[in-house]
């Protein structure tokens, strides 16, 4: 079984093998984490006994199949149960009463995200609403891509129009003037490089901008 104590690497188990958890144990296994993928579905066991590290079905509200399934010793525990809040709660509680040191459960709704919240789950996570926002920030022309890494920080990719044409970050004066940094850029063909005062800025180059949501919102909408 897997466990902190017997294994090196990050043991990490994903509960609820939906597209969702299955997507994001199979990009665990891939990063080099151990996974325990578990399910009470015995098809959607059985699509990922070849891939994961390791696959159950078990009924997570049970404390007792947890404990028998070494879910104490494991580093990180993901609730990813969507379709049942009763499951997805009580799956929260017992893990957090296990003593898993990093407890992470996908939230369906504010409403859900809240009970998570106050029953101490370390992480909540709303993948939908979080690529919703995403990918109306990129349809709407806004930004090339949009990434939200707190309540009100956010990272977003956008293009250098012509009027930063040959001027350095310590001219346009980002972040006194419009309260954004520019923390890496990307000329055409190459690779992203870290962003310095010195950095000169071409039309057409990605730049990586970061800052508060309103702040980095407006920057992006500005067309230049």
């Amino acid at each position: 079984m897997l466990g902190r104590e017997k294994h090196g690497a990050s043991t990490i188990a994903v509960i609820g093998l939906g597209r969702f958890g299955t997507a994001l144990a199979l990009e665990l296994v891939k990063s080099g984490r151990e996974v325990l993928g578990i399910d009470s579905d015995e098809k959607l066991v059985q699509a990922n006994a070849e891939d994961l590290t390791q696959v159950v079905q078990a009924n997570s509200t049970d404390e007792d199949a947890l404990r028998e399934l070494g879910i104490p010793d494991f580093d990180s525990a993901v609730v990813a149960i969507g379709s049942d809040l009763e499951a997805s709660i009580l799956t929260a509680s017992l893990l957090l009463q296990l003593g898993v040191p990093q407890v992470w459960a996908k939230a369906t709704s504010v409403s859900h995200g809240r009970i998570l919240e106050q029953l101490g789950v370390h992480h909540v996570i709303f993948p939908e609403m979080d690529m919703g926002k995403r990918v109306a920030h990129m349809v709407s022309g806004e930004s090339l891509d949009y990434i939200q890494l707190d309540e009100d920080f956010v990272m977003a990719k956008t293009e250098a129009p012509e009027s930063f044409e040959g001027k350095t970050l310590a001219e346009m004066k980002f972040r006194s003037l419009h309260g954004v940094t520019v923390v890496a850029t990307r000329k055409s063909g190459a690779n992203y490089l870290p962003s310095f005062p010195e950095t000169v800025l071409n039309s057409g180059d990605v730049m990586i901008v970061a800052g508060r949501t309103k702040q980095v919102e407006e920057f992006c909408r500005m067309g230049w």
